[in-house]
């Protein structure tokens, strides 16, 4: 065969193996490499603990010994879940000093994949579906305010909105104009209050029972109250307005 006819051949056999191969990657190789990494997030996400530590961290910066105090674990076993977070890129450190201080890996995302999950919890596991019932819906038969209807009433004026997180988490951020009185020390600030206008309590997200207990004590005195469907960090992570102390 002729020089020129072979390297013709050889370039057409090339090019059909380069597309072959192609092929190959484009519907296995870098399908299963995405894969494996959201495997490896889902993974990190497979633990309570972890959970947590995402939620606290979804109200602001921490140390890792403020969450290992406010997680009530230990500080070894804090940071190892943590390195798990930070190895799925969920979460992001920052040293200074002695202390290094953990974030989350972009606050709409990480909130919009945790929240996610819930709901399917909520609509496939039996169990969720029981707690909420038992615990959520038996403490507050009012159904909870939409985020869109609490950003009505306050263009309207019509609500206070109460914040019963920790005053350190009020501090990192909160909903505008909220009056931050945490749950341990509700019942002695009730004064505080005003007892003509309808209360919105929230708390740090959809399972937090702060804004759940919140309402029951409100009630009892004669408060009108109803709780927010969601809490602060779902609020930010919506890109609403929000303020910090």
């Amino acid at each position: 065969m002729p020089p020129l006819l072979i390297a013709r051949d050889r370039k057409i056999n090339y090019s059909a193996e380069c597309s072959t191969k192609m092929h190959i990657m484009s519907s296995t190789g870098p399908k299963q490499a995405i894969y494996n990494s959201l495997a490896e997030i889902a993974q990190a996400l497979g633990h309570t603990h972890r959970l947590q530590l995402l939620e606290l961290l979804a109200q602001g910066e921490r140390s890792v010994e403020e969450l290992s105090d406010r997680s009530q674990l230990t500080f070894a076993n804090t940071s190892r879940h943590l390195q798990l977070l930070r190895r799925a890129r969920l979460v992001e450190t920052e040293r200074r000093g002695k202390h290094v201080f953990y974030r989350l890996a972009g606050d709409a995302e990480v909130v919009g994949l945790i929240r996610a999950l819930g709901r399917v919890g909520e609509r496939n596991l039996a169990e969720i579906e029981r707690v909420i019932n038992d615990y959520f819906n038996a403490r507050d038969a009012l159904e909870p305010v939409s985020r869109a209807d609490l950003i009505a009433r306050l263009e309207d004026g019509l609500v206070t909105i109460l914040d019963v997180r920790p005053e350190d988490e009020f501090a990192l951020g909160h909903l505008p104009s909220a009056v931050n009185i945490p749950l341990e020390k509700l019942e002695r600030r009730l004064k505080e209050l005003p007892a003509d206008r309808e209360i919105i309590a929230y708390c740090r997200g959809p399972y937090c029972v702060f804004s759940v207990e919140a309402v029951a004590v409100l009630r009892e005195r004669g408060y009108r109250v109803r709780r927010l469907e969601e809490g602060y960090p779902e609020w930010k992570a919506a890109g609403l307005p929000v303020e910090a102390t």
